[in-house]
């Protein structure tokens, strides 16, 4: 029961710090509709991160309660941050077009001097899709993680 309460609680601050974020780089708007453009154009992102990282803490507190670990823990752990970091990172572009995010338009000016116009031409224009394919990466690695909590299972009854 403490393993749920300790990823739901992930959950909620995840979601609040993918908000927070929203508020402190959209001066334009007051919070609340910035917050509300938030959630019309990413719902899924948003829930589906902190769903994401919430699970990913789950399996983490249970394979501690199993005094298991799971192997490659710090690849999976990694490669969840590092998912959702870029999903969070593509779903702002896609907040500037609603008047979220100005300081996200002011980092897109500078991308082109960065990774090159063609790049940067991709990555705006395909950051909603950038934005789900990083989600399903978190996903990806929480099955993986469960997949190995649960083979680790598997091992600990057959001996």
């Amino acid at each position: 029961m403490q393993s749920i309460i300790k990823g739901v609680s992930v959950a909620i601050i995840t979601m609040s710090i993918y908000l927070l974020v929203v508020v402190v780089t959209t001066p334009a708007l007051d919070p609340l509709p910035a917050v509300s453009a938030a959630f019309q154009a990413n719902a899924i992102v948003i829930v589906g991160m902190g769903v994401g990282i919430g699970l990913q803490v789950i399996l983490s507190e249970k394979s501690k309660t199993m005094g298991c670990r799971l192997p490659a823990k710090r690849r999976i752990f990694g490669g969840n941050t590092g998912a959702s970091a870029s999903t969070s990172f593509f779903s702002f572009f896609s907040l500037i077009p609603l008047g979220c995010c100005g300081w996200w338009l002011y980092l897109l000016s500078l991308l082109p001097g960065v990774l090159g116009v063609g790049v940067t031409a991709v990555l705006i224009e395909y950051s909603q899709v950038l934005a789900y394919a990083g989600l399903v990466m978190v996903f990806g690695f929480v099955a993986l993680a469960a997949y190995r909590l649960r083979r680790e299972q598997s091992i600990r009854q057959a001996a």
